[in-house]
C-alpha cells in the first residue's frame, strides 16, 4: 500500500520550494560531498571508506587508512534515506541508478556473518563490539537500517533491506542469543529497529529494540566495566558520566532530559515507538515526563535543544544562553521525531505545535537558502569577531560552512525535508489528521474515500483551505485539523458556516451546527465527522498578527528582554537591516510589532517592524552617565533566514525599556 509520500503531492509556495530544493540541489550537492567532489569543502571520505572495506572483504590489501569520524558510515546512510524519500515523491531513474550502485558497494563491504561497519573493517577488525560507549557501531547500523526501510518503501527494491536484515540478525545473535552485555553509546538503532519491525513484522526486531531500551541504565556502570577490558579509545568519553549517556537509571525511571541532546531525543523516540506498539503505559508515561521537561524548561524559543557545547548537551532547567547556545540542528530534528512518535500514541496538538516550532525555525535555519551551506550549531545571538572566534564561542559560527568533518546535520536536514508528508499528515483507522499547514493534494480514496486539496500561503498567511475534490464509497470518517496554541484568535468554517472560534482570554467553543456533521474539539484538534461530499470545504483562519514573547523569569539570559514572533515563525534582528548595530537597540515597552515593508526584494517574506531606541556610541567602557538614546524603527526577519546576506550581527532577544 502506498505511503503518505506517494499519496501527498506537495504544491506549496513555501515548503514545496524546499522539497524542490532538496531534490534539485541538496541531494546532488551532498552526493558530491560524501564522494569528496566539492572544492574547498572539508573532506568526507564516507563513500571511499566503503570502497576500502570492500577491498578488505575481497581479501585484497588495503594500504589506505580509514578516513573521518567513527560514525562516517551514517552520512552515506542518511543520504540514501533522503534520496529514497525524494524518489518516492518524484521518481528519478537516474538518481535511483546511482543509489543502486552505492547499495551494491555497501553490500560488497559486508562480512559473511552480516557485520557491516567500515571503521572496524578497515581500521580495527579485531576490536568490533568492544567499545559500545564510543564506537557508534549500533548507531551506524541504525541509520543504515532506516535508509534500507525508506528505499524499500520508495522503490520496492529489497537489496539494502536484505543487507541490513542480515546485520540486524547478526546484532540479535550477539546481544540476545549469545547474551553479550551492553547497550548503544549513541541511541539510534532503537527507533530504526522499530521501523524495520513495521515493514517486516518480524518479532525478533521488535524484541531487539525492546532489549536495548529495557537494559539501558539497569547497570549504569556498564561503560566503566567495558573500558577496563580494553586498552584503546576513540576520543576518551568519560564512562562515569551517566547523565551524558542517559544511563543513570532504567529508562522508565528517567525524569529529566539529560546529557547529549541528540542521543537523548533519539532514545526517547525509540521509547515512544516501542510504547505505542507494546501499549506499555509505564514507558509511555516516562516519555511524556521527559517531553514535558524538555518543552517547558529546556527548549529554546526556536525549538532548539542542547544548551552547551560541552557534550552537546542539556544542562539544567531554564539554562538557555543565547550566544553560546549549541542547539544542534540534529537535536531539533530528533525532537521532531519524538513529537511524531508521541502523536502516534495520542493525538495531542501540543506535540504538533512543537514539531512545527522546531521545523520552521531551528531546522530551516540549519541550511542556507540555496541549499549548499549548513549550520551544525544554531545560536540565538551572533557577534562577528566573537562568535566563532573566542574560545568559549568557537562552536557558534556566524556563517554556514560548505560541509563538516562531522557532517551529521546536513544529511539529517535533507532526509527530514525530503519526507515532509510523513509529518504534515497522519492516518488512523477512522481519522485523518492535518498536523502541519502545507499546500498540496492528498489522495486517501483507498483508505478514507476522500481526495483532499489543501491551499495556503502559510507560514506568512493564516488562511488554510481543505477542499474535498473527490469521494469514493459512502462512508463516514473524521477529519481532524490542528488548532495551534500560538494563534490568539482562531476561526474554522465548514461550507461557509463558522463552526469554531476562540478569542484571546476567552474559552474556546464549538458553535452549534445542525445537519449530519459531528463537530468537536479535543486536545488541540478540531474534529469534523461525517460522510464527506465532493465540494465540502474546511477553512481555518489563524491570527497572524506579530506579537511580543516573554520568557520565564528563571531564564537569566532573557531577563528584561523580549522576542518577536509572527505565526509559527520566530523573528530576529539582523545588522544589515538595522544600520549594522544590533547591540545598541532596545524595544519600547509600549510599542506593538506590526507587519513591515520588504527590507530586501529578494527575501520574499513579511518582515516585522517595531519602535525602539538606539543607544549612542561611546568609547568609554563604564560611565556614570546614562547613555543617550534616539528613537528608531527596528526591523525583524524570520530567524530561519539569518546569515544569508553576509557576515552580520544577529539577535533574537532584545532588551525592552520604557
Amino acid at each position: 500500500m502506498k505511503g503518505l509520500l506517494q499519496k501527498f503531492k506537495l504544491e506549496d509556495s513555501f515548503l514545496g520550494e524546499y522539497e524542490k530544493l532538496i531534490k534539485d540541489v541538496v541531494i546532488p550537492y551532498q552526493e558530491k560531498a560524501i564522494k569528496d567532489e566539492i572544492p574547498e569543502a572539508e573532506k568526507s571520505g564516507a563513500v571511499h571508506n566503503f570502497e576500502l572495506a570492500a577491498k578488505v572483504i575481497e581479501g585484497g590489501e588495503c594500504e589506505e587508512p580509514f578516513y573521518g569520524m567513527v560514525f562516517q558510515d551514517s552520512d552515506v546512510a542518511k543520504w540514501i534515506e533522503a534520496a529514497a524519500y525524494s524518489i518516492a515523491m518524484t521518481p528519478d531513474p537516474n538518481l535511483e541508478k546511482r543509489v543502486d550502485d552505492l547499495i551494491t558497494l555497501i553490500g560488497s563491504a559486508q562480512h559473511a556473518d552480516g557485520y557491516l561497519n567500515t571503521y572496524f573493517t578497515v581500521k580495527s577488525p579485531e576490536k568490533r563490539w568492544t567499545n559500545l560507549c564510543e564506537a557508534h557501531e549500533l548507531y551506524c547500523a541504525g541509520h543504515m537500517i532506516e535508509a534500507a526501510v525508506a528505499y524499500f518503501e520508495a522503490t520496492g527494491k529489497a537489496a539494502l533491506l536484505q543487507i541490513m536484515k542480515k546485520m540486524a540478525d547478526h546484532i540479535y545473535q550477539h546481544f540476545v542469543v549469545e547474551k553479550w552485555e551492553g547497550y548503544p553509546g549513541h541511541p539510534e538503532i532503537e527507533l530504526a529497529l522499530m521501523r524495520l519491525y513495521d515493514v517486516t513484522k518480524e518479532e525478533k526486531y521488535l524484541e531487539l529494540a525492546a532489549h536495548f531500551i529495557n537494559v539501558r541504565g539497569v547497570d549504569p556502570e556498564f561503560y566503566i566495566k567495558e573500558a577496563k577490558k580494553r586498552d584503546w579509545q576513540v576520543w576518551g568519553n568519560d564512562p562515569t558520566d551517566f547523565e551524558y549517556a542517559q544511563n543513570q537509571a532504567p529508562v522508565r525511571q528517567l525524569k529529566e532530559a539529560t546529557g547529549h541532546s541528540v542521543r537523548a531525543v533519539y532514545l526517547y523516540s525509540g521509547m515512544a515507538a516501542l510504547a505505542a506498539v507494546k501499549m506499555d503505559k509505564e514507558l509511555e508515561n516516562a516519555c511524556k515526563t521527559l517531553w514535558k521537561n524538555i518543552v517547558t524548561k529546556r527548549m529554546y524559543i526556536t525549538g532548539g535543544i542542547g544548551s552547551t557545547n560541552l557534550g552537546e548537551a542539556f544542562t539544567k532547567d531554564y539554562h538557555l544562553p543565547n550566544d553560546t547556545a549549541y542547539s544542534e540542528t540534529c537535536a531539533s530534528i530528533g525532537l521532531i521525531f519524538f513529537a511524531k512518535r508521541l502523536l502516534e500514541i495520542e493525538a495531542k496538538g501540543e506535540y504538533a505545535d512543537i514539531m512545527e516550532q522546531a521545523l520552521y525555525n531551528c531546522v530551516l535555519a540549519g541550511m542556507q537558502l540555496d541549499g549548499t551551506k549548513f549550520f551544525y550549531v544554531n545560536p540565538l545571538e551572533v557577534l562577528p569577531g566573537i562568535s566563532g572566534e573566542v574560545a568559549t564561542h568557537k562552536h557558534a559560527l556566524p556563517q554556514r560552512p560548505k560541509w563538516f568533518g562531522c557532517a551529521c546535520c546536513p544529511p539529517n536536514v535533507a532526509r527530514l525535508l525530503a519526507s515532509l508528508p510523513n509529518y504534515i499528515w497522519s492516518e488512523t483507522k477512522d481519522a485523518v489528521f492535518a498536523h502541519l499547514f502545507v499546500g498540496g493534494s492528498l489522495n486517501l480514496l483507498d483508505t478514507k474515500g476522500i481526495f483532499i486539496e489543501a491551499k495556503t500561503g502559510y507560514p506568512f498567511e493564516g488562511n488554510i483551505s481543505y477542499k474535498i475534490k473527490e469521494t469514493k464509497e459512502n462512508k463516514a470518517c473524521k477529519f481532524a485539523v490542528r488548532l495551534p496554541q500560538w494563534s490568539r484568535n482562531t476561526s474554522v468554517f465548514f461550507n461557509g458556516n463558522e463552526v469554531y472560534s476562540s478569542e484571546e482570554g476567552k474559552l474556546e467553543n464549538v458553535i452549534a451546527h445542525t445537519g449530519n456533521t459531528n463537530i468537536y474539539n479535543d486536545n488541540g484538534y478540531l474534529y469534523l465527522e461525517r460522510v464527506f461530499c465532493k465540494g465540502d470545504e474546511i477553512l481555518l483562519k489563524l491570527d497572524m498578527r506579530p506579537k511580543k514573547i516573554y520568557a520565564n523569569k528563571a531564564v537569566a539570559a532573557e531577563s528584561g528582554k523580549v522576542a518577536i514572533t509572527r505565526g509559527p515563525l520566530v523573528y530576529c534582528a539582523e545588522g544589515v537591516d538595522n544600520d549594522n548595530d544590533i547591540l545598541g537597540l532596545t524595544i519600547d515597552s509600549d510599542a506593538s510589532p506590526t507587519d513591515g515593508d520588504q527590507p530586501d526584494k529578494n527575501l520574499q517574506i513579511i518582515p516585522v517592524k517595531i519602535t525602539g531606541k538606539r543607544i549612542a556610541d561611546s568609547e568609554i567602557l563604564y560611565s556614570a552617565t546614562r547613555p543617550q538614546r534616539e528613537t528608531t524603527t527596528i526591523t525583524f526577519i524570520p530567524y530561519y533566514m539569518w546569515g544569508n546576506r553576509g557576515l552580520n550581527e544577529m539577535r533574537v532577544w532584545l532588551p525592552e525599556q520604557n
